[in-house]
């Protein structure tokens, strides 16, 4: 270890001289200057695995005043490159209904960008970049193996200062948040890195510089209270927009909650998850209500994938079981019961 600060020298000292009689730690096994060295190397290491992939994004909007006249305005936000051939991820707020796209590299070359798909359901959207040369990109990480208290770094260009870091810690999981569009997004990242407008689209990152979510908001007047969405959910909406350039999703009706199941449960019906789905409500008229699921009801499995989370329940009612019986196993009272639904395509 390097040599002690003299401040630290001066304060055990004084320690000492003020209560001769009661033994004091050995600072010595404490380099404070270390411990900061250390943390500051984690951050920038991890940075600079992602810092030249995360983007500025400008957009143009043409809106109607009151009397019918358009008008151009303007939008800024970030975003990250994840593909080496230009595909790039950010909010779906940043770039909905743009007429206009214009993505500037971290070495500040401009590109006209292409909306490939646009998800205000969960609040992502997915650009495309035309470059001759492969570009850098990000490593997305497993927001399901997240922690409390673990690092969390998020990088943007809030209120157009670009490339911003700041630092912090995941707060907490599995909150939930309004989408633009109403629905709600399931298992939100909680984070106090500070965010601003404009960090909107940008990456949450771990110390390994893993992508682990994509900065979409923050609580007005709240102090160090961000959110992101999961890189999980991120995931499953990039392929889904691949596939069919939007994300289509089954619909069955039911509003829920992730829930524990006890250890003595779950070895009784051999469940692979220590948690499920409770379903809160059911819309009368619903695939869930006609196939005779109940408030209450603890769903554990759909055509026997395990259900973990409301995450994994949405994951899974993809567009390969719309208009299809799909068996949805549940908890109810002391039965496992399996339930035949036909989830149908959600609309609006």
């Amino acid at each position: 270890m390097g040599s002690r600060p003299q401040f630290i020298d001066d304060l055990a000292r004084g320690a000492q001289d003020a209560a001769p009689s009661t033994p004091l730690d050995p600072i010595d096994a404490i380099d404070d200057g270390a411990l900061l060295d250390a943390y500051s190397r984690t951050v920038i290491g991890a940075l600079e695995r992602v810092q030249q992939a995360v983007v500025f994004i400008s957009v143009e909007r043409q809106l109607a005043d009151a009397r019918g006249a358009r008008r151009s305005v303007g939008g800024t936000g970030s975003g990250f490159i994840f593909t080496p051939d230009g595909y790039l991820l950010t909010n779906s707020h940043v770039v909905h209904g743009a007429t206009h796209i214009v993505v500037t590299l971290a070495d500040g070359t401009r590109f006209d960008a292409d909306l490939v798909g646009d998800d205000p359901a969960s609040d992502l959207a997915v650009l495309r970049i035309g470059s001759p040369e492969p570009l850098p990109h990000v490593e997305l990480g497993d927001s399901g193996r997240l922690r409390v208290g673990q690092i969390a770094i998020a990088v943007g260009n809030p209120l157009g200062l670009a490339q911003t870091v700041t630092t912090g810690v995941v707060s907490a999981l599995g909150r939930t948040l309004r989408s633009t569009s109403g629905r709600m997004i399931y298992d939100v990242i909680q984070t106090d890195a500070a965010l601003n407008p404009g960090n909107s689209g940008g990456p949450l990152i771990n110390s390994a510089g893993q992508v682990i979510g994509v900065n979409t908001a923050i609580i007005a007047g709240a102090q160090a209270i961000s959110f992101a969405t999961a890189i999980d959910t991120a995931k499953w909406v990039i392929m889904q927009i691949f596939a069919y350039g939007r994300v289509r999703r089954a619909y069955i009706g039911v509003a829920g909650t992730t829930t524990p199941i006890s250890r003595r449960v779950q070895r009784f019906f051999a469940l692979p998850s220590a948690s499920g789905v409770h379903v809160m409500e059911i819309v009368k008229g619903s695939p869930a209500a006609l196939g005779g699921l109940r408030t209450g009801d603890r769903i554990v499995a759909v055509d026997d994938v395990a259900i973990d989370s409301v995450d994994s329940l949405q994951r899974t009612l993809d567009a390969s079981r719309i208009d299809r019986p799909v068996k949805i196993a549940v908890l109810r009272g002391t039965q496992k019961l399996d339930i035949d639904v036909t989830p149908v395509e959600q609309t609006g």
